[in-house]
């Protein structure tokens, strides 16, 4: 049993050794192997080494080379511009130095030339106070001759000479005149005469009255009302007379005013228009046409250009066209006069060959000055207008011939003397003015104004030809007591400052309303 497994463990552990040897030797011939590689790669490196390093030397070598030829052309190139520098500097220098020498030589020639001039105007001076001695010697010499000085010679010679002159001339101006003065008048009547044969205007003047037209006689019954409430409803809205007569089919709208008169005509034909006429719609009515009014301007002073044919015409100047509707100048409406001086001087500006549109741009716009504010700058009406005017723009010459046409700076132009011819021809035709109808309407004015002038009175009216005065107060500022105060106050103001026929009623109303909705 022991000899069966000794063998085999023998024999295991000879193979065990032997391969422990062998492992050995490959170990160490694997040692042997690595060592020599590794001397190998070393050398290897060491051989790069060397070879990079060369290499890096010979670059950098090769770099210095390039850095120092670079260095050595940019300093050539510097002593090049050095050089050229210089030479540009010696060059300068070189004439500076010659205008130095020119300028003193030019320094010399001058100092020179400045003495000679000044020994000149010495000798100029010497022979000037010469010639100032013999003059005044001759001088002398003259007057011992003549008995009288130089200044008396010349005033007895322009004397003489201005006498002849004037003798001669007044003669040729009283020819010229006396020609011209014939040529002028002869001339004048021609155009005056043919435009005046053209134009041919109404000569009725609205005074104080205006009518209006009703569809049918049965409107009358309407507009009166029951028991006159109606009548007596527009009367208070508007300020104005109604008159019902036995004309058919029209109404009489009486008042001074003309813009109370035209507020109660709108308002009556918009009532008519309606149907519902009555004491509250009256009032209402009223009051909406009133705000209205400046609609009414501006519709009155477009239908003035229009009538004239009349280019472009500015807003405001529309408007203070419109306003000359409502103002009167002798009982003479002063729209409807400018209308006419306008179409007056139209025709004439065409006999004479001037600019038709002009004139008749003028001549509406003559008056325009009337219309304005009272605080308005200038002196008169014209200048008042002309300055309106070049406000809004017109051009000069329309501005000079409104400024001139009454002659007030005067500086008459062809254009200024045409709107004056026209406006006396409007003026003066039979029944386009009356004296007696401007003072019944100043005492209307003064009537009313009497009123307007007492303390707590909203509006006066002066109704049915000044034959009556009825007045408006605030009902929180005067009382039952007050307002009987008040109008006996002002009748006997009435009697103090007025001349009148008859008698006049006041009439103080006072009226308070409460207003309240249910929504």
């Amino acid at each position: 049993m022991f000899a069966e497994w000794l063998w085999p463990t023998l024999t295991a552990i000879g193979f065990a050794v032997i391969g422990f040897f062998i492992h050995a030797l490959v170990v160490r011939v694997r040692d042997v192997a690595a060592n020599r590689a590794a001397g190998d790669i070393l050398r290897d490196a060491q051989r790069d080494a060397e070879v990079l390093r060369k290499e890096a030397q010979l670059a950098t070598r090769d770099e210095l080379m390039r850095i120092r030829e670079r260095a050595e052309e940019e300093l050539r190139e510097r002593q090049r511009v050095l050089s050229a520098t210089a030479e540009r500097l010696s060059s300068r220098d070189e004439r500076l130095e010659r205008e130095e020498q020119r300028c003193e030589e030019r320094a010399l020639a001058l100092d020179v030339r400045s003495a000679q001039l000044e020994a000149d105007r010495s000798a100029l001076d010497l022979q000037q106070d010469r010639l100032t001695r013999l003059v005044e010697e001759e001088h002398v010499r003259l007057s011992e001759l003549a008995e009288m000085t130089s200044a008396q010679a010349r005033e007895r010679l322009l004397l003489r000479l201005e006498e002849d002159m004037a003798e001669e001339r007044s003669v040729f101006l009283r020819k010229a005149q006396e020609d011209a003065r014939v040529t002028a008048e002869v001339q004048a009547r021609e155009i005056i005469l043919g435009a005046i044969q053209r134009y041919a205007a109404d000569q009725v003047s609205e005074a104080s009255t205006t009518p209006v037209l009703l569809p049918g006689e049965e409107m009358k019954g309407r507009i009166i009302g029951r028991e006159g409430r109606n009548i007596r409803a527009l009367e208070m809205a508007t300020g104005v007379t109604v008159i019902i007569d036995d004309s058919p089919e029209v109404v009489v709208l009486s008042s001074f005013d003309p813009v109370r008169r035209e507020i109660a005509k709108v308002t009556l034909e918009r009532l008519m228009e309606d149907g519902r006429i009555n004491p509250a719609r009256i009032e209402e009515m009223a009051d909406k046409v009133t705000a209205e009014l400046d609609d009414l301007i501006l519709q009155a002073g477009e239908e003035a250009v229009e009538a004239l044919h009349l280019p472009r015409v500015p807003l405001e100047v529309l408007r203070m066209l419109g306003k000359l509707k409502f103002r009167t100048s002798y009982s003479q409406n002063v729209l409807t006069h400018s209308v006419e001086a306008a179409r007056l001087a139209g025709m004439m500006a065409g006999e004479l060959g001037l600019d038709v549109e002009t004139a008749r741009r003028a001549a509406l716009f003559h008056d325009i000055g009337k219309a304005a504010d009272p605080e308005a700058e200038g002196t008169g009406h014209a200048d008042i207008g002309a300055r309106l005017l070049k406000k809004a723009g017109e051009n000069d010459t329309i501005v000079h011939a409104v400024a001139a046409h009454h002659g007030e700076d005067g500086t008459l132009d062809a254009y200024a003397s045409l709107i004056s011819a026209a406006d006396a021809l409007t003026a003066s035709r039979p029944g386009a003015r009356t004296e007696t109808t401007n003072l019944f309407l100043k005492r209307m004015e003064n009537l009313e104004a009497i009123a307007k002038a007492e303390p707590g009175v909203l509006r006066s009216l002066a109704m049915q030809a000044g034959r009556e005065l009825r007045i408006f107060v605030e009902p929180t500022e005067v009382d039952d007591a007050m307002a009987i105060q008040l109008a006996r106050r002002i009748a006997q103001r009435v009697e103090e400052k007025l001349d009148y026929p008859g008698q006049i009623k006041v009439t103080v109303i006072r009226m308070t309303r409460c207003v309240e909705y249910a929504r």
